[in-house]
């Protein structure tokens, strides 16, 4: 499990900010190593049974719509349809993991498998990512204590764990109102659900004022940065009140919910067909640095399937025993079509990387 750093110890954190850019490192840009690219390389269906996941959400850091997707998988089924007079099917409406699965069960009831089944979407060196639903959420309370536990999924078999611990007898206004409220916690995202509970905090407790002079006193906040100053404010009237609730988040891996992804990809696609997954990072390599992995490397190196994996399109193609392919590096809905398009005229293509489960 992988632990996020405790709240408290943002007014250190404050004075170090950065963030390791997950493109830069040489390792990911390597080839796969094990096709070219082409068509002709591998023992595949012709494509006559196509189908599209568009996957919907938005990137907070862009303007693009959420519905972005949809368009490179009208211009596939044009294709697929023109050039091969393939029968297409396109998801319609994914816009989280449990959306996903309610639609493939019923396609999986109605038709037989494809021979393409091709995702589009944001993604990373984990697979497809989709919001962060919650799947599962309960609220226990043992003696004086009270917690709320909420599991979500954003990728296939990696878990976020959020609880959310507090004392009952503490303040009765705040434990009537997780008694009552926590049902609506489940569509927020973590940091939401935080400053909503701190919010209610601030209204219940008092501030701390010697806290506050110590930390945020005029001639303390005068010796920073400017740009620091508004956080440092706002990070002493969090800690500058008695805590009413403590809230801890962490990613694990999960294989239950790994192999249900897995077990609906091969109920979907013919043993001589293709997974394609049209996104950011599928195909890069895995560091294989020592050091603690980034949580958006955590399933290709973990030991699932028989990993560590060189990619997620190889620790897909372990697992369901289908070929799977997928972009190494960045990609776009463009470039999405291209690759497509490029490897079903079996033209070879660089930073496109081809697993089979044949070739470990």
């Amino acid at each position: 499990m992988k632990k996020i750093v405790n709240r408290r110890l943002l007014m250190v954190l404050l004075l170090s900010l950065g963030a390791a850019d997950v493109y830069s490192d040489a390792d990911h840009s390597k080839s796969c190593g094990f096709f070219a690219g082409r068509l002709s390389d591998l023992n595949l269906q012709r494509p006559q049974r196509v189908l599209l996941i568009p996957l919907l959400s938005k990137d907070p850091h862009s303007t693009e719509s959420p519905r972005w997707s949809e368009q490179p998988a009208r211009t596939l089924k044009a294709f697929y349809r023109n050039q091969f007079h393939a029968d297409v099917t396109v998801l319609r409406d994914l816009w989280s993991w449990p959306d996903y699965y309610r639609e493939v069960e019923q396609v999986a009831e109605q038709a037989p498998p494809f021979d393409r089944v091709v995702f589009i979407s944001h993604g990373g060196f984990d697979g497809p990512v989709l919001k962060n639903a919650v799947f599962w959420q309960k609220l226990e309370i043992t003696g004086n204590t009270g917690k709320l536990l909420q599991l979500s999924e954003a990728q296939p078999g990696l878990e976020n764990a959020m609880s959310i611990t507090y004392d009952t007898r503490k303040n009765t206004v705040f434990s009537d109102y997780m008694a009552t409220r926590w049902p609506e916690m489940a569509p927020m995202k973590s940091s939401d659900t935080f400053h909503l509970l701190k919010g209610l905090e601030k209204q219940l407790q008092p501030l701390d004022h010697a806290c506050y002079a110590r930390y945020c006193a005029p001639e303390r906040l005068a010796s920073q940065p400017e740009r620091l100053r508004p956080y440092l404010l706002d990070s002493c009237e969090l800690i500058c009140r008695e805590p009413l609730f403590e809230q801890k988040t962490a990613a694990e891996i999960s294989e239950e919910r790994f192999f249900r992804f897995t077990k609906s990809l091969a109920s979907l696609t013919k043993e001589n067909g293709l997974i394609f997954f049209g996104a950011c990072n599928p195909g890069s390599a895995a560091s294989m640095k020592t050091r603690e992995h980034d949580e958006t490397e955590l399933l290709i190196n973990s030991t699932i399937a028989g990993g560590p994996h060189r990619s997620y399109v190889h620790l897909v193609s372990a697992a369901t025993g289908r070929i799977a392919a997928g972009p190494i590096g960045q990609s776009s809905a463009d470039d999405i079509i291209n690759r497509v398009t490029l490897f079903e005229n079996n033209r070879a293509q660089r930073n496109l990387c081809i697993a089979s489960p044949s070739a470990r």
